[in-house]
């Protein structure tokens, strides 16, 4: 069983921002982007350490839908056609927690790739 069950879960979809509530009274605004590359599946992450794609050019992308996954996840469908990564309730937290390190990091790796992040259109 998951250790954080969400309480409420809203699709912002003109600003591009997912708002999960927990039970322990944390609330994360975790933008498409974020979420998009931060996938769970092995089409981001890879098969095993240090196998991770870079994701490139997703400051645009949406999510058009939610399903739930049993109890313990959703699947989100990005406008992009990825759908693959199943977010648990504990890994969405954990990219709520982590949000400003992890979001560091991918800028970093974006600049040492080469690749200028372009502000997502208003």
């Amino acid at each position: 069983m998951a250790e954080h069950q969400p309480t409420d879960i809203l699709l912002h979809q003109r600003s591009r921002v997912l708002e999960v509530a927990f039970e322990d009274a944390s609330r994360f605004k975790l933008s498409c982007e974020y979420l998009r590359v931060h996938s769970p599946s092995a089409e981001v992450r890879g098969h095993g350490p240090g196998q991770g794609v870079l994701q490139v050019g997703k400051e645009a992308v949406n999510i058009i839908n939610i399903e739930p996954v049993g109890n313990y996840a959703v699947k989100l469908v990005f406008d992009d056609g990825h759908e693959t990564g199943l977010y648990t309730w504990d890994y969405l937290h954990q990219l709520g927690r982590q949000y400003e390190h992890n979001w560091r990091e991918y800028l970093d790796a974006l600049t040492a790739a080469g690749h200028a992040r372009n502000p997502p259109p208003a």
